[in-house]
């Protein structure tokens, strides 16, 4: 589709407030020019006074918009016969037609009336935009929602949930197409609002604070210290801002759970990659005695783990340090550490839930890409890493490139490593490898692996 991608004509952004207008600019803002869509879409609220309600409309018309936007395009087959010249119109056509399609409690009058406002809100001075919004969206109306023939099974899967092909091909060639559509189906259900709850407080009084303030709160079926909540708004909560719990995803928690932590002796422990800090975190809360060294490449996000540290009282224990992961072979001294932390860039994949813009950004070369700084890092940090000493390896991935393949690569590549069996608070792993699939309990995708240098 040929659009004019900016006019300089065009109406700057609308300063109007209205959840659908708050939704437009910040779609244009991602669809458009990039931008991260949780960054953008903050940025709106904050200069808004939307009530709570309007704030989680905005929220699910965006990410919604952006989940299904491959199925959303297809929709748009054979009624598009005109160049799309303003670069709000693509943008207000998705999100009006997620909104016919899964917003049931959404009259089509409703979003045809607030589409015909927003192209008058956004066009540009005398346009015919709204013409063109009003009649395709009326067209889409008459004829409903198409999908390829099921004969063609990835193109059909591509389309029906939302996924790049090259995507849905890889998972079918790893995984089954069983497994696959398990998956596919899953990463489309709403994300869980996940919390963990500090060590150093009473989970129990905690748990019950949730309750009473209507949270309906539940244990998690992964872990001791984390809980899923009916709704979301906590970041916002006495016992947020007091550091009594942090926002984390139950699968993300169990990384920390790996590690054995001796509370008889002092613990020197490196988070190598370690912004926005909830790892970091959790591993000085499990320390006795010790300190953790948290590296980030950009000083800016290690800002972020500072103040996580001191809203989750445990600043005393960490300190910061700008530094590429794959130079702490260089910066520490051989065998300083008791335990490391690869937290490791990654692509992704796990949580193709909770940020849905990671399945259009992707590519099958990425996986590769990754994979060599992944191994990078890890050749770096195994040298400041003591003997009998723990080295952790996580990602956010479900891929086998940046997983498996690395495990194996680096135990060719350090043979003074093995992987080390681990229990956690209701998992374990016996080969030394755990990896959480987000179709399993309606968790993020997460991968870990442990290793022990031998003495």
């Amino acid at each position: 589709m040929d659009r004019v991608t900016s006019l300089p004509q065009e109406k700057k952004l609308s300063t109007s407030k209205s959840a659908r207008a708050i939704s437009l600019a910040t779609l244009i803002k991602v669809l458009e020019d990039g931008s991260y869509s949780n960054i953008s879409l903050n940025n709106s609220f904050k200069n808004s006074n939307l009530s709570v309600a309007d704030q989680n409309l905005a929220t699910r018309i965006v990410y919604g918009t952006i989940q299904y936007r491959l199925f959303l395009e297809y929709q748009l087959k054979g009624l598009i016969r005109t160049k799309l010249t303003e670069r709000y119109i693509n943008p207000l056509l998705l999100m009006s037609l997620y909104q016919i399609i899964f917003l049931n409690k959404v009259p089509n009058r409703a979003v045809l009336d607030e589409a015909n406002k927003l192209a008058k809100q956004f066009g540009r001075h005398h346009s015919s935009g709204y013409r063109i919004v009003n009649g395709i969206l009326r067209s889409f109306i008459r004829r409903g929602v198409i999908l390829p023939k099921e004969n063609n099974k990835l193109e059909y899967l591509s389309v029906k949930e939302s996924v790049p092909e090259w995507l849905v091909k890889y998972f079918v060639k790893n995984l089954g197409i069983e497994r696959t559509q398990s998956i596919l189906t899953s990463i489309n259900k709403p994300a869980k609002n996940c919390v963990r709850i500090s060590s150093l407080v009473n989970a129990t009084e905690v748990f019950q604070r949730l309750k009473d303030e209507g949270y309906q709160p539940k244990w998690s079926n992964l872990s001791d210290h984390d809980v899923t909540l009916k709704h979301g708004g906590i970041g916002q909560s006495d016992l947020f801002k007091k550091g009594q719990l942090t926002i984390q995803d139950e699968a993300a928690s169990l990384v920390v759970e790996a590690f054995d932590f001796d509370k008889t002796q002092v613990e020197h422990v490196l988070d190598a990659c370690s912004a926005p800090g909830g790892k970091t975190v959790q591993i000085a809360e499990n320390l006795a005695d010790g300190d953790v060294i948290a590296l980030d490449i950009h000083e800016k996000k290690l800002r972020l783990v500072a103040e996580n540290a001191k809203r989750m009282h445990v600043a005393d224990k960490i300190k910061t340090q700008a530094c590429d992961a794959r130079k702490a072979g260089k910066i520490f001294n051989k065998g300083e550490f008791t335990k490391i932390l690869v937290d490791a860039p990654c692509s992704g994949l796990g949580l193709l839930r909770r940020k849905p813009e990671i399945r259009y950004t992707k590519s099958l070369q990425d996986l590769h890409s990754l994979q060599k700084i992944q191994l990078a890092i890890l050749d770096s940090v195994s040298v400041p890493l003591q003997k009998n000493g723990e080295l952790v390896y996580s990602t956010c991935s479900i891929s086998m490139e940046e997983n498996e393949e690395v495990v194996k690569k680096f135990l060719q590549r350090h043979s003074q490593f093995v992987l080390k069996p681990f229990k956690l608070s209701k998992l374990e792993s016996k080969t030394g490898m755990l990896k959480i699939m987000p179709d399993q309990n309606g968790n993020d995708g997460f991968f870990i692996a442990k290793f022990k240098m031998r003495g």
